[in-house]
């Protein structure tokens, strides 16, 4: 992947049992099907060690597409996927 292809943004709201809401955006290259997107919320959620029951389908919306920053390459040539920390990600 290179910075001339652009990545899909998907906002992703996550309530946890504690009712603490969770806001990030999952970013993944354009064209990446909805499932493995899905996949890749849960992993960032074990990573965060967050139940991910909490997790559905309707918890994460396609946003927008855009050129990604080398940052962002780098985690998604690393594990697929890169996360953008909003609201609620460091508790």
């Amino acid at each position: 992947m290179s910075i001339e292809q652009k990545v899909a943004v998907f906002d992703t709201y996550v309530q946890q049992a504690s009712k603490a809401i969770m806001h990030f955006d999952i970013v993944v290259p354009e064209g990446t099907n909805t499932s493995q997107v899905h996949e890749y919320g849960l992993d960032y959620l074990n990573n965060k060690g967050v139940e991910k029951s909490y997790f559905s389908t309707n918890c994460c919306n396609f946003c927008h597409i855009e050129h990604p920053t080398p940052e962002m390459l780098k985690a998604i040539g690393e594990k697929g996927y890169y996360i953008i920390e909003m609201e609620g990600c460091h508790t």
